[in-house]
């Protein structure tokens, strides 16, 4: 076995790597926030160039992003499994660009409709790849941190949309609201040339030598041998798209694609979307709304920091549990506030509305927003680890897509009250599940989950998986 003549990193020459790789990459995550989170504002405001725009047609304009979303984890996983997971974060990045500009330049609403479209590919393809890579870069005592590093670009992405949507308030410029994207994208394509391939992906390729190189980056020397002939294990033997129906395979997977719909039936995305237009509509000026908007956006950073903090030290678990738990107290006072104070809230029951909307929040940004794409990034083998994220992630998308193109619809149905008690119920539901089925992967490395999940009926030892199966 070859072996690296480069005089070994020092420890914290190795841990800068491996911040600075996922810091680079995670710019794919804050797109990701910064696309999904802007339509909130900009729904406010598009209507004076578009004029006479229906509940249905707005729906449709904060939707179809999803539907793009769909396709490009679709593909994504496949591309990243065949080129590498870099050159389809570079390929991401510049979709990303053509999509964005588009947008700022719609001159109509079809147009505008195409771009959300354009946008919601990158999307999708940053939603799967950026973990993915992050997490076979990552020490896996670190793993945790540094793969959460997305889901806190995510929410800063965000926050970052809110405040432009703020800012930009006086001025109604949604135009600028969706152009200036282009900057992080830009960023993230530029960043990404001076990025190694995963040296997970090289090895399943036959690269070791090249793999080699980039774990001496980013590894302590003595982990590195090991690594390398853990990975080549798992990874030497031939798959195909149908061995994710195998029974060993269909656990670990069934796992990914209930926590990608959880994440969304539960309601999180309702929030992101249509927050200004709900506080609008029960009685706060749109400015207010928007600054609102900004205060829930900045407690979902702040939880999500929260998060990265104790990921690797608590566990996912106990975080998963406990943020779900919050998320159906959140949404619980929500509904009775409405219930009690109808529709058009004033004085103590809009703040109490906001205090609910903010507990819900903040218990997402520390368990199931993290949580879920750090657990995807982990529980698959390597061979299929592309395409079952991809699994997973278009069983999210696709979940964000049918609860926000009715969301408008089922409060008209449900009324505000009813329709929370709904997402309430749903995650009490959630939270059984996470109960009973949900593995701790913390400081485990990836063949060793991958071991564990192959176990019979996929489950772990008591020790390392402590949920019933």
């Amino acid at each position: 076995m070859a072996t690296s003549t480069q005089p070994a990193p020092s420890a914290g020459t190795i841990r800068r790597h491996v911040v600075w790789n996922a810091s680079i990459v995670a710019l794919g995550g804050l797109l990701f926030g910064y696309d999904t989170g802007v339509i909130s504002g900009a729904l406010l405001f598009i209507g004076k160039d578009f004029t006479g725009m229906s509940s249905t047609e707005k729906e449709l304009l904060t939707s179809i992003l999803l539907i793009g979303a769909v396709i490009g984890a679709l593909f994504a996983g496949r591309v990243a499994d065949r080129i590498g997971r870099r050159p389809t974060v570079l390929v991401t990045a510049a979709i990303f660009v053509v999509g964005v500009l588009l947008a700022a330049f719609s001159p109509s609403y079809g147009v505008l409709l195409v771009a959300r479209v354009v946008i919601g590919v990158a999307v999708g393809s940053s939603s799967m790849v950026v973990p993915l890579y992050i997490g076979e870069t990552a020490p896996p005592r670190i793993r945790g941190a540094l793969v959460s590093f997305n889901q806190l670009a995510i929410t800063s992405g965000i926050l970052v949309s809110y405040l432009v949507d703020y800012g930009l308030a006086s001025s109604q410029n949604w135009r600028l609201m969706f152009g200036l994207a282009t900057i992080p994208a830009a960023l993230l394509f530029v960043g990404m040339l001076f990025q190694r391939e995963s040296p997970h992906w090289l090895i399943a390729q036959g690269r070791e030598d090249e793999a080699r190189a980039v774990l001496v980056r980013i590894r302590d020397s003595s982990d590195i041998d090991a690594e390398i002939t853990e990975v080549r294990e798992m990874s030497s033997r031939t798959s195909s798209a149908r061995e994710l129906l195998d029974p060993k395979i269909r656990h670990a997977l069934t796992i990914g694609i209930a926590l990608a719909i959880f994440q969304q039936i539960t309601g999180i995305n309702t929030i992101i979307y249509y927050a200004p237009t709900l506080l609008s509509n029960a009685g706060f000026g749109d400015s207010a709304a928007l600054l609102a908007n900004v205060v829930n956006g900045g407690v979902n950073v702040a939880m999500t920091i929260v998060a990265i903090l104790l990921l690797d030290r608590v566990g996912r678990r106990p975080l998963l549990l406990t943020g779900t738990s919050g998320m159906a107290v959140g949404m619980v006072v929500l509904a009775l506030t409405f219930l009690v104070g109808g529709s058009n809230l004033h004085g103590a029951y809009a703040y109490v509305a906001i205090a609910g909307l903010l507990i819900y929040t903040g218990s997402f940004a520390i368990g199931l927003g993290p949580v879920f794409w750090l657990l995807i990034s982990e529980i698959y083998p390597i061979k299929i680890r592309g395409q079952a994220m991809s699994v997973a992630t278009i069983a999210n998308w696709g979940a964000n897509f049918v609860v926000t193109v009715s969301f408008l619809t089922l409060l008209g149905a449900l009324g505000d009250a009813g329709t929370f008690f709904l997402f309430a119920v749903l995650t009490l539901v959630a939270l059984v599940y996470f109960y009973r089925q949900v593995p701790e992967t913390k400081n485990r490395t990836l063949p060793e989950i991958e071991h564990d999940l192959g176990l019979p009926h996929g489950a772990m030892s008591d020790t390392d998986h402590p949920a019933k199966a």
